[in-house]
């Protein structure tokens, strides 16, 4: 389609055109936003948008690949993301991930899990194990949070999934933390599910991971409707502890919980 054209076609035969179209010249662009017809205008403006929102997420997913493009320039090969879920809930483990991702792969989508929809972690769940080169998830039950502390327990899960991959790692991209008790090169990033490809597909996979357990407990725990808050407390966990008391996946060191948990365990 020339200029020319854009004066003989109506507004819907330009729309289906400009859908159609993967790059459209800044001269038809241009021609479009000083239509007559406000409707051609939107349609012009509208592709602005949605062509500089692709610009931004495409600038956004070469961008996560800085630190492992970065080790590799320093020879490492096999780099793994680290990443866990779960260090805040009143209720069930904390999980880690752990993952090798093909340098450069595409994974649309990708990002910190905390950005994403349920739905979309699920999909990226099924599409990271079928691209890893290798992954692991790491579970730390609610009995080891409360002998050695929550942090502690979150080193733990990371160190599991860090053996529990069929690969092992030559360096790691950690979230935040150096893991104590690894021999493996680490480098802490802050943040680091929302920079790096490697954390962010750690990310998913424990919080997937977890969020399934927590559904399955819900299942098994009725009354405290974990599989809608995953343990987190918020005023319907709260308000479920005080009126039944804490049940065995409980973390009785927490500070609700304990306050709640005078008596017996629930369930035990």
């Amino acid at each position: 389609m020339n200029v020319k054209d854009l004066k003989i076609k109506s507004v819907q035969e330009i729309k289906d055109w400009l859908d159609s179209q993967t790059e459209v010249s800044a001269r038809i662009l241009g021609a479009m936003r000083k239509d007559s017809r406000q409707g051609v205008r939107a349609i012009a403006e509208s592709y602005l948008r949605k062509r500089s929102k692709l610009q931004m997420e495409a600038k956004r997913m070469e961008e996560l690949w800085t630190f492992e493009r970065s080790l590799a320039a320093q020879g490492f090969q096999t780099i793994a993301g680290v990443d866990e879920a779960g260090r805040g809930p009143l209720a069930g483990p904390v999980v880690a991930g752990a993952c090798i991702l093909p340098l450069g792969i595409e994974i649309p989508g990708l990002n910190d899990s905390k950005q994403l929809t349920p739905g979309q972690r699920e999909s990226l769940f099924h599409l990271i194990r079928e691209k890893a080169v290798a992954f692991g998830i790491g579970i730390v039950d609610v009995d080891y949070i409360d002998t050695y502390n929550i942090l502690q327990a979150a080193y733990e899960a990371m160190r599991r999934a860090i053996k529990a991959m069929d690969t092992m790692p030559d360096h790691l991209l950690n979230d935040a933390v150096t893991i104590p008790g690894v021999s493996v090169p680490q480098m802490p990033i802050v943040k680091g599910d929302a920079k790096s490809h490697s954390i962010a597909a750690a990310s998913i996979l424990a919080k997937v991971t977890r969020d399934r357990l927590m559904q399955e407990y819900g299942r098994i725990y009725p009354e405290y409707g974990f599989e809608r808050h995953m343990g987190y407390s918020t005023p319907e966990h709260i308000d479920a502890l005080q009126r039944y008391g804490p049940c065995p996946i409980h973390r009785r060191s927490f500070a609700p919980v304990a306050e709640a948990g005078r008596g017996p365990l629930r369930g035990a």
